[in-house]
């Protein structure tokens, strides 16, 4: 077997395609680029990948494939569970994860959205986005909660594709703890009293060992701020200031 027909040609064509396609948008690459960058002819390329059209539908497959999947996974606990909400949040934080896990693939679609008005592979990511958002809303919803709906899937793809300084698992903490004030609703006016009343009570700092419990909290990037001031019973800007004084 030559190197042009070697499979693991194949693997290093799409990798690096996407590394060009993010460096410098989708439509300003050309096959010849990415065989320079491998070092490879141009016809090694076109063997594996006849048109570019072909070679970007072959990366976004096991996106898609990531979202089938969390859709399955989803309608089968609300079907064997009978739990439609527990179905809900599944869906919603398996959805989230495949998009971290593309993260690269994402940006290249959201800065050149002109591939998706002509690569027909990319029809099928619309079609499953709009069978989540049913999922998500519920088969009884009213416009609000298909509004909302769509809102809290948007809510999960757009911080991924535009805070792409921010590490994983601090970005998927704030981004579910986002989601669910969105789907739960604003509080009701008492309970917002009754926070009020609660956040005047709170101690202006923290002692030395629940200050360390907020660094470890916030460094794991499994609580936000907000939830790490609920918890140790203090208010954001007391948690932050602690934050700050480690920082320094």
């Amino acid at each position: 077997m030559d190197g042009a027909t070697n499979p693991d040609t194949r693997a290093r064509i799409l990798e690096t395609a996407l590394d060009l396609f993010a460096e410098q948008g989708y439509q300003r690459t050309s096959m010849r680029e990415i065989a320079d960058r491998l070092g490879i002819t141009k016809a090694a390329v076109f063997y594996h990948f006849p048109a570019k059209a072909q070679l970007l539908a072959s990366l976004g497959e096991p996106l898609i494939e990531d979202m089938e999947v969390a859709i399955k996974d989803a309608l089968y606990a609300a079907e064997t569970a009978g739990d439609p909400d527990r179905a809900r949040w599944l869906l919603i934080e398996s959805l989230l994860d495949t998009y971290l896990r593309h993260r690269r693939l994402l940006r290249i679609l959201t800065h050149d959205l002109t591939v998706l008005a002509h690569d027909h592979a990319f029809q099928r990511f619309v079609d499953l986005a709009e069978r989540i958002h049913q999922i998500v809303a519920g088969p009884d919803a009213d416009l609000s909660g298909r509004v909302r709906a769509v809102q809290a899937i948007s809510m999960l793809g757009d911080p991924v594709v535009f805070l792409s300084d921010v590490p994983d698992d601090r970005l998927r903490a704030e981004i579910l703890s986002g989601v669910r004030t969105l789907l739960q609703g604003p509080p009701s006016a008492s309970a917002g009293r009754a926070a009020r009343r609660r956040r005047a009570g709170r101690p202006p700092a923290l002692d030395a060992a629940r200050a360390a419990e907020a660094r470890r909290l916030y460094a794991a990037g499994t609580h936000t701020v907000t939830e790490i001031a609920e918890a140790l019973g203090v208010s954001r800007a007391t948690v932050y200031r602690h934050l700050a004084e480690s920082a320094d």
